[in-house]
């Protein structure tokens, strides 16, 4: 009999509502003795069933619930499962089956795996493992990846503080088949990009802004462009196709801008210009040289880490956004993103709202966008609802 987890009460609507996290405050008591990454069964403090879940000492998150089913175990089955469902959305639903392309796989709470991010560039799968419980069970779910999806390889990204937070001990390496020995080729929105699967940013790429980058393409005719924290050009190389009188690309990494280089050259775009710098010491040389801009994005990485940073996060974005605006030209386009999930949309319009009143211009929010369709919400977890991308217009 698996050991059962009762709650306190006034504690189990959220997690009725299909939540994946019970978080150890709320637990009045365990029945048995679970190990980590045991299946447990959560129940009401009335003694109700609410879901199967896996228990981990060593986390806040004690429970990350997967079934809410009496009679649906965690069972091989049920992951071979889940794993189905995600690889069915993004092939049969989404569309995104391009054995050039790269795309999100498995999202985890996002696709009822609550520890797991899977993401392919072309030939090549990176795997995350960010709960001890999925990883102790990474055999069965790399096996069903590689008999499903045949790739060259697989190989393993760990993200910085998971280790601390779950008890959790990996390093990036390979999990199974080939390792990518150079940067990777993929094609987006039919431009070619050479993504570092093993040491660049995230997994190798920033897959979430792709439909960003689309739709900011459409509004760079004609306009001189910046895009500042570019990574690899993802945005800069879309505005210089879109038809930018020119692009400036500016990232703190050194190593990021030469890629960002070699992709420009690949698709022969001349009208682009990188420069490893950091981004508010940059602007600050751009407003005094007196450069203006009639197209700025902005994508910083993410400034808030836990809800003790947020205030200082917020102040971030908002000086950030406010030194971005003295070289903005008049009716100029302000492209601002925030990749921080604790700063939610309302945190983030009222930001531009004090940018507004502090620099005397108007700031029209043309459309809020959020992460590509690969990175879906769930509604029972709107901590899944991350990415933020405001378009503006700025008179």
């Amino acid at each position: 009999m698996s050991p059962r987890i009762l709650l306190k009460p006034r504690r189990a609507r959220p997690l009725y509502g299909r939540h994946p996290w019970l978080f150890a405050g709320a637990i009045d008591r365990i029945e048995g003795t679970p190990v980590n990454g045991d299946e447990v069964a959560v129940h009401a403090h009335d003694g109700q069933f609410i879901a199967w879940g896996l228990f981990n000492s060593h986390s806040q998150i004690r429970v990350r619930l997967y079934s809410w089913e009496l009679d649906r175990r965690l069972e091989p089955g049920f992951w071979r499962s889940r794993l189905d469902d995600a690889l069915n959305l993004r092939r049969d639903i989404l569309g995104l089956n391009d054995s050039a392309g790269a795309c999100r796989l498995v999202f985890s709470e996002s696709d009822g795996l609550s520890g797991l991010v899977v993401d392919r560039y072309g030939e090549w799968l990176i795997v995350q493992f960010t709960s001890l419980a999925l990883a102790q069970r990474q055999e069965i779910i790399i096996e069903h990846l590689v008999e499903l999806l045949r790739p060259r390889g697989v190989y393993l990204r760990t993200e910085r503080g998971v280790g601390e937070a779950e008890g959790l001990t990996l390093r990036d390496g390979p999990l199974w088949g080939e390792v990518p020995d150079r940067p990777v080729e993929i094609v987006e929105n039919d431009l070619v990009f050479e993504a570092e699967l093993r040491t660049g940013q995230k997994t190798g790429f920033y897959l979430d802004q792709r439909d960003n980058r689309r739709a900011v393409r459409a509004l760079a005719a004609g306009r001189r462009a910046l895009d500042l924290c570019c990574y690899t050009g993802g945005f800069a190389l879309n505005l210089a196709r879109g038809g930018a009188t020119e692009v400036i690309g500016v990232d703190v990494s050194a190593a990021a801008i030469d890629l960002a280089r070699r992709n420009a050259a690949q698709n022969e775009i001349a009208n682009i210009r990188f420069e490893a710098a950091e981004a508010f010491a940059f602007l600050e040389r751009l407003a005094a040289a007196n450069e203006r801009f009639g197209i700025i994005v902005l994508d910083p990485p993410r400034f808030a880490r836990s809800r003790r940073s947020l205030e200082q996060a917020l102040g971030g974005y908002q000086r950030l956004n406010e030194m971005a605006l003295k070289v903005l030209d008049h009716d100029g386009i302000l492209v601002t993103c925030s990749c921080s999930g604790q700063v939610s949309r309302e945190d983030f319009a009222g930001i531009l709202g004090l940018v507004a009143e502090h620099s005397g211009r108007s700031i029209q929010i043309l459309e809020q966008r959020g992460q590509a369709s690969d990175h879906p919400v769930t509604a029972s977890c709107p901590e899944t609802n991350y990415l933020k991308c405001f378009i503006c217009r700025v008179a």
